[in-house]
């Protein structure tokens, strides 16, 4: 009698795919079944994942970017007991509870030029909140964005998104302009109309894993201020200690107005994300007693978020994750780059810390042309998702494309992540691309595969109700 989470579990295990096809989102099942990366997790513990065989799997995925810790670490674990354990009075509305008020304290001591912290719920939250905050700041509508950004899916953020697939249909949007991504001189121009309230940008692109050029920041922090306008850095992937600094934005020595933060924050456990910014603007937006709730949400201050932020920045801190995503992600880079000098396949190795692009192109041999192209030719990107399936199925290890329509391989590895990890990466990638070269039987097993799993994923999809 009575809820048991456990004996639900167990009773109802490997229903997942069914169910979602029946209530959720169809295309999920679909899709994971089409490309071969559909498995019944039953264990995960930092940088792995066991499936219901027993088999181990690196997880370079990291849930696009959440476990930044790693999965179930004891230390988040431990402070979110301890909160459940206290019975705590949570979300009384009529209180300053004390754990929000450390995890803000402990944000702005990072970031000592930035004075304030408001406290959500998801990296699209803390966008629409930092969109918000300077259109008020400033009284103007217009928002600037980089080519390739995402910055999620509402439709603020959506608005301020480079992936015109994700607006199709859902417009009008808000007055936003995009601009080439890295390029001042645009900049400039956009600028100068007199209606800009904001650049928003991610110092590294999470789509392609593209790194702002050398000065670009800073210039845009420039060009931004000498005509009214800010400067928002999305920090939501790439910060807190995976670029091999605190702050993706460090690397260029620019201090923008408002910064956004998730994913690692959570700890892997309880979605919290946060909009830092500074004072003039906080005052601005929240300038009487009776513009105090003029944006908020009601599970912004919640203890369980509070704890699991806290504990997460102790973790950082006390496993020294900053300067070990550094060194391990220069190990990482290293031997990419001396594997794209052996495989005619890479074009380019790209990113910081252990944020990190593989780009893909059409080899330089004609023998090997006829193994790019024709995946190309039936879509674009599906010669990264050929080594995304091969990694997962022949070598344990779980990665993803960067974006649709791009061959690009997104390394995400958990910050804590071992030199035996990258060893493991990197001997399972020079297996998977000496396989490619050797002959075209990879490409021709994973189209006729796919094209397989797909036939048979339409069939399944085909009897749900949508």
């Amino acid at each position: 009698m009575g809820f048991d989470l456990k004996d639900l579990l167990e009773s109802r295990s490997g229903e997942g795919a069914e169910l979602w096809s029946r209530y959720l989102n169809p295309q999920t099942a679909r899709v994971l079944r089409s490309v071969g990366l559909d498995r019944k997790w039953v264990r995960a513990e930092g940088p792995y994942l066991w499936d219901d065989q027993g088999d181990t799997y690196l997880d370079w995925l990291a849930g696009f970017g959440v476990f930044g810790l790693g999965r179930n670490h004891p230390v988040v674990r431990r402070a979110l007991s301890q909160v459940l354990d206290g019975e705590l009075a949570d979300m009384v509305k009529m209180d300053t509870p004390l754990l929000a008020g450390l995890l803000g304290e402990a944000l702005v001591a990072r970031a000592p030029y930035l004075d304030r912290v408001y406290l959500c719920n998801s990296g699209t939250e803390a966008v629409e909140a930092a969109i918000k905050f300077a259109r008020y700041y400033t009284k103007r509508p217009r928002i600037l964005y980089c080519g390739h950004a995402y910055h999620g899916l509402t439709a603020g953020a959506l608005s301020v998104n480079g992936g015109k697939s994700f607006k199709s249909g859902f417009g009008p949007m808000l007055p936003a302009t995009e601009i080439p991504f890295g390029n001042l001189t645009a900049l400039e121009r956009a600028a100068s109309k007199g209606d800009v309230a904001a650049l928003i940008v991610e110092p590294v692109q999470g789509k392609g894993v593209q790194v702002a050029p050398p000065g670009f920041l800073a210039g845009a922090a420039g060009v931004l201020h000498d005509r009214g306008a800010l400067l928002i850095c999305d920090e939501v992937q790439a910060g807190l200690g995976r670029t091999g600094r605190f702050f993706s934005f460090e690397h260029d020595e620019v201090q923008p107005d408002l910064v956004t933060i998730a994913k690692t924050l959570s700890g892997g456990f309880v979605p919290v994300a946060a909009t830092m910014a500074r004072q003039a603007v906080f005052s601005a937006v929240y300038s009487s007693m009776t513009r105090v709730l003029v944006h908020d949400t009601t599970y912004s201050h919640n203890n369980m978020a509070a704890a699991a932020g806290l504990a997460a920045l102790s973790v950082i801190d006390d496993e020294g994750l900053v300067t070990n995503a550094a060194e391990r992600g220069d190990e990482l880079r290293r031997a990419l780059e001396d594997a794209a000098a052996r495989f005619d396949f890479i074009r380019d190795v790209r990113g910081r810390g252990l944020m990190v692009g593989v780009e893909f192109g059409l080899p330089s041999s004609i023998r090997l042309m006829g193994r790019y192209a024709p995946l190309t030719l039936l879509r674009k990107g599906l010669f990264t998702q050929m080594v995304v399936c091969a990694l997962f199925e022949e070598h344990r290890i779980l990665t993803q494309t960067a974006a649709d329509h791009m061959d690009v391989l997104k390394l995400l590895p958990p910050l804590a992540t071992t030199s035996d990890d990258v060893r493991w990466f990197v001997s399972s990638f020079e297996a998977v691309m000496g396989a490619v070269e050797a002959s075209s039987r990879p490409v021709w097993q994973f189209a006729r595969g796919l094209a397989t799993r797909s036939r048979d994923g339409a069939r399944v999809g085909g009897t749900t109700r949508l």
